[in-house]
């Protein structure tokens, strides 16, 4: 109980955390492309890993990769979508996966029925929050970050697994800096035009909003089930909407609070729970 006691506080700061990096992204790609962005602040996380790498433990490169390739699928949508979509319902969103995590488990056969009352009301609370007639309505971007949601719906599934067979720190270290690695052709692509870059924004979001959460997630996750887990992280729509109305003064209306009161109490009905 006391690493699951200690699972749920990582998670907990990592929301907070994450809640801070759409107002930074939204205004990051206003200035370089989604792929710079993407590359630069993995390659900033990566360096607090580079010794790692050679210490790692048999058979965790494979495991590291494909973690790797989610995060990118993941963090490249959801950049995307914020050059179209506000940084609240962005979040708002990306929150969806508390439904498609539980979703993709019963598939292959996992009895998560217990977990189905607080993704209920985090779907309703989310759906509230997106809703909010204060918010813009749909758009492209919003399509991008609905398939971040199923991208970081099967990023936690996996975690799950992986997360118990090996160390935290050597698995962080390969997801950081394989995501790197995949978004390297993606930013050639596009063009590297470092002249431009936000520093000051990559800086944050490489070693706090990457190094950091990355690691505390990888950690986390080894003690908090998938499913608890992925309740927990509708915390960060919160968070986000309190972050964006601070900076960017988006503002929530009935709705909106009533949606952010349905996702707190998702999550205490989540951590309520046996992590059995």
């Amino acid at each position: 109980m006391r690493g699951y006691a200690l699972g749920l506080l990582a998670l907990n700061l990592l929301t907070l955390i994450w809640g801070t990096t759409f107002v930074v992204v939204k205004g990051a790609v206003a200035e370089i492309p989604p792929s710079l962005l993407v590359l630069l602040r993995f390659l900033v996380a990566g360096v607090f890993f580079l010794p790692l790498l050679f210490r790692l433990p048999p058979g965790a490169w494979g495991p590291g990769l494909e973690l790797a390739l989610w995060l990118l699928l993941g963090y490249a949508s959801q950049a995307i979508g914020l050059e179209h979509t506000s940084a609240s319902r962005s979040a708002f969103i990306t929150a969806l996966n508390v439904v498609l995590v539980p979703l993709l488990l019963s598939l292959v056969g996992r009895r998560v029925g217990g977990v189905w009352l607080a993704a209920f009301l985090a779907l309703l609370g989310v759906g509230l929050l997106s809703y909010d007639p204060r918010q813009p309505p749909l758009n492209v971007g919003d399509f991008w970050t609905l398939f971040t949601a199923f991208a970081y719906a099967i990023y936690i599934v996996r975690l799950e697994v992986y997360a118990k067979a090996f160390p935290s720190l050597p698995l962080t270290a390969i997801q950081v800096l394989g995501t790197a690695l995949f978004a390297l052709p993606w930013a050639l692509a596009e063009g590297l035009r470092l002249e431009e870059v936000p520093w000051g924004a990559v800086l944050y979001l490489g070693v706090a909003a990457t190094a950091l959460t990355t690691w505390l997630q990888t950690w986390g996750q080894k003690y908090v089930p998938a499913p608890q887990a992925a309740v927990l992280y509708t915390l960060e729509p919160v968070w986000a909407t309190l972050f964006a109305f601070m900076i960017l003064e988006e503002r929530l209306g009935p709705l909106g609070f009533l949606g952010a009161f349905l996702v707190i109490l998702a999550t205490l009905q989540a951590i309520r729970r046996s992590p059995a």
